[in-house]
């Protein structure tokens, strides 16, 4: 009986045992086949969350085996931290580690430029704050392809001008990178001395832009556009196209060019002191500029600081004229902008240098002189006529000179006064003696007096005898 009981108990201890552990096991490997099949699980047990955030990256690119260096530009956003680059084999590089030699590091506010020596071939990643739609450009062979300058520009002469960028021979179009590179164009002087601009410095003449201000016609398209503005000296200049990133540079060096001086001159016709103003005149070069398409604006700049703007636009083949008001004597200023077709059918704008002379104001004296000269001659020539001298005029005045002019005026002035005062004088005088009485007034006076003083005393004596007099006993 008491083996039987062992033995039921063992049995139940057995098969309990068996299903509590085939329940464990079970459960057990529903979770393993369940960590399994989710990826999610077994990516978040590498790492931490920075490492882990590399799947959710789309910017990938691959490097050829081939390829020595490499440029590679990221575009992110405003004020974000660089990006970090990840090798094939899962290695790092961040900015911080850049060894100036096998890896250079440019970072700024919206992008990062990255050049690498001999980069291990294979898919490459990058992690940062990417714009959306940015993308990795992988620099080759950035080139500048603008168009050629005319074969005659004058000094002075405003150009536009067009230019794209390619990359590896393909054009680039795209927006941001405007903010990466910088276009210009330089002239060098090739130091001639048969020229004016012997031994002159570099002169940088243009940058393009893609902003859509100034001559450029839209934002953003791709296409930058140059503004020349040529106030540099006429010469022999060797054109040289610029291209220029945080890392490296390009230069393409076109032929020598002429420039020619500046076409328009200016001269002016002064004021005689007849005519009341200063004739402007306004010429151009006759074999380079068509004269009839000449139009002119520009102002005048008066010695008191005063500006009058002017425009000729009458085609005309005579020299343009303005008449500047001759009011004041002085320095005047003319700054001209002219617009003209040369020979070869080329519409240009012209910048001309500023023109100055000086006004002077024409003097009363000099007009006595002269009249006084041309009525001698009319007398003398009257006087041959008639064979018969006349007399001269003993009163006639001759030209008085400045300082005796002075005297005159202050002698009449003083005279003016000293009578002005005599007569003050006078005038005070004449009101005192009105306002003193006459002996007469004061005798009468007197006798009316003296005639109510003895009726006074008359009317007191008749009054006395009407009076009460006193009792002596009283």
């Amino acid at each position: 009986m008491a083996a039987l009981i062992r033995t039921l108990t063992y049995f139940l201890l057995s098969t309990t045992f068996a299903f509590l552990a085939g329940g464990w096991f079970s459960v057990l490997a529903q979770d393993v086949q369940a960590e399994t099949q989710d990826p999610s699980r077994v990516i978040n047990a590498l790492g931490d969350d920075y490492q882990n955030s590399i799947v959710l990256l789309r910017n990938r690119f691959r490097i050829d085996y081939q390829v020595d260096e490499v440029t590679l530009v990221f575009f992110r956003e405003y004020g974000s931290p660089p990006v970090v680059l990840v090798r094939p084999d899962g290695s790092k590089i961040y900015s911080s580690q850049a060894d100036g030699e096998n890896v250079v590091w440019f970072d700024d506010g919206t992008y990062d430029m990255v050049k690498i020596k001999k980069p291990v071939p294979g898919p490459w990643q990058a992690v940062g704050q990417v714009l959306p739609d940015s993308r990795v450009m992988v620099l080759s062979d950035i080139e500048l392809h603008a168009e050629a300058l005319p074969p005659v520009i004058f000094s002075g002469e405003i150009l536009k001008q067009t230019a794209y960028l390619t990359n590896g021979g393909k054009p680039i179009d795209y927006a941001q990178f405007r903010d990466v590179v910088t276009l210009s164009i330089q002239l060098k002087s090739t130091n001639n001395p048969n020229y004016q601009n012997f031994g002159a410095q570099d002169e940088v003449i243009a940058t393009f832009e893609d902003d859509g201000r100034g001559m450029d016609e839209a934002p953003l398209d791709g296409v930058f556009t140059g503004q020349f503005n040529l106030a540099i000296p006429p010469g022999e200049w060797r054109p040289v196209f610029r291209v220029e990133t945080p890392m490296f540079s390009r230069e393409q060096v076109d032929p020598v060019l002429t420039l020619f001086p500046n076409p328009v001159s200016l001269t002016v016709v002064p004021d005689d002191g007849k005519i009341g103003y200063h004739e402007l005149n306004i010429d151009v070069v006759r074999d380079q500029i068509d004269i009839h398409s000449l139009l002119i604006d520009g102002k005048v700049r008066f010695p008191n600081g005063d500006i009058q703007n002017f425009s000729l636009t009458e085609p005309s083949d005579a020299v343009r004229t303005h008449r500047i008001l001759a009011y004041e004597e002085g320095i005047f200023r003319v700054k001209v902008t002219a617009y003209a077709t040369t020979f070869d059918g080329r519409d240009i704008i012209l910048d001309v240098p500023e023109f100055s002379f000086l006004g002077e104001t024409f003097e009363e004296d000099a007009v006595d002189d002269a009249n006084g000269v041309a009525e001698a001659e009319t007398v003398e020539s009257a006087s041959m006529q008639n064979d018969a001298p006349l007399p001269l005029k003993a009163d006639t005045p001759a030209a008085m000179d400045q300082g005796t002019l002075v005297i005159a005026i202050i002698t009449v002035n003083g005279m003016i006064i000293i009578i002005g005062v005599f007569a003050a004088l006078f005038i005070l005088w004449r009101r005192k003696q009105s306002a003193l009485p006459s002996k007469s007034d004061t005798a009468s006076a007197a006798k009316e007096d003296n005639a109510g003083a003895e009726k006074n005393g008359v009317v007191q004596r008749v009054l006395g005898l009407f009076k009460k007099k006193p009792r002596k006993d009283e």
